[in-house]
């Protein structure tokens, strides 16, 4: 594990977010695939790679780049054979015998498959493909897209790992659970890595007392595990993917909740977190009730707090109280200028 002073970053050029990179991924790099000659194209998700779609792009995007309809593998889909399909898929046993089921066969579900993991694929299921002569006829393309998060907002990110805390922090210890547990996470964070081309100098919290003499528990040794599980991920793709830098250019810094542990007890008070507090809220999508057009009855509205709401990225980390003032400025600046809010007001 290498602890040498890192490098200037390997991103050079115009200034792009973390949202924007990996939109631009998704959009360009994965679904304009060279060799497909089809105008309108199926998408084919997982559950997961379905949430990393949505998060940082629109279903408008995807129609714009040629995709007329986007399935789920796990579930029945009807035949259309006249169509090129476009899969984008984690890398695991049933996902891949649900490809080769789809492409072989009496009766195909599509003309070709353009296939993209979204992670690295093992050997054994590359075999297991490459077995499959007829389904190996219409796949146009093997690609590791190196893209398992989920981005949260410009700068953000998150693993998607729900039962992290339990399998790793648990009372009952279970090893083999956490292991597995640190794998999927170190392999997450190594596909942002990927994704900005950043290979980073990795250093993390040591465990007290690290010795032959001295017991340490798995708690304890959670930062050095990830740690090394995120340099072996990275050590390999300074092998198989193009342009990855070969010299350290940032650092990663791994620590767990000990070395903070008062954050957690501390309230915040900004405009985010007190929507989450105090509204009703799916995510980012926020549900409310406004008068109908007849005025007879209230009609519910969905509204998105995310990157597309300047006022939301504007105010999302502003405290409450210097929130409510700005948020009161403006709509006394708009109704000046607006001649219908004007009427709108003095109506009441």
């Amino acid at each position: 594990m290498s602890f040498s002073d890192s490098g200037s970053s390997s991103n050079g050029g115009d200034y792009k977010t973390f949202r924007q990179i990996t939109r631009e991924r998704l959009l360009y790099e994965m679904l304009r695939p060279e060799g497909s000659k089809s105008t309108w194209k199926v998408l084919v998700v997982d559950e997961l790679t379905v949430k990393i779609l949505s998060s940082s792009c629109k279903m408008s995007e995807f129609t714009q780049q040629g995709i007329s309809l986007v399935e789920i593998i796990t579930k029945q889909r009807q035949p259309m054979t006249s169509m090129e399909a476009i899969y984008f898929i984690q890398p695991t046993e049933a996902n891949v015998n649900a490809l080769l089921s789809d492409m072989t066969g009496q009766s195909p579900l599509y003309k070709k498959a353009f296939v993209f993991f979204s992670s690295p694929v093992s050997r054994s299921l590359v075999t297991l493909i490459r077995k499959d002569m007829k389904a190996m006829k219409r796949i146009g393309a093997l690609k590791e897209m190196n893209l398992e998060y989920i981005s949260m907002d410009s700068q953000g990110f998150i693993t998607n790992n729900e039962n992290a805390l339990e399998d790793l922090y648990s009372d009952e210890e279970n090893h083999q659970r956490a292991d597995a547990c640190l794998n999927v996470v170190a392999k997450r964070i190594a596909t942002v890595l990927a994704s900005l081309k950043e290979y980073p100098v990795v250093r993390y919290r040591g465990a007290k007392g690290l010795d032959a003499t001295t017991m340490t528990s798995y708690r304890e040794l959670i930062p050095t595990k990830l740690a090394a599980s995120v340099w072996n991920c990275l050590t390999k793709y300074k092998q198989t993917i193009e342009d990855f830098p070969q010299t350290e250019t940032c650092e990663l810094l791994i620590l767990d909740r000990s070395i903070d542990q008062i954050a957690p007890l501390i309230h915040e008070w900004t405009y985010d977190a007190m929507c989450h507090d105090l509204l009703k809220m799916e995510g980012n999508k926020y549900t409310h009730e406004v008068p109908s057009k007849t005025g007879d009855n209230t009609e519910k509205k969905e509204v998105l707090l995310d990157e597309e709401d300047p006022i939301w990225v504007e105010l999302r980390d502003v405290h409450i109280a210097d929130a409510s003032e700005r948020l009161h400025e403006k709509m006394t600046n708009f109704v000046s200028k607006n001649k219908a809010a004007q009427l709108k007001q003095s109506s009441k």
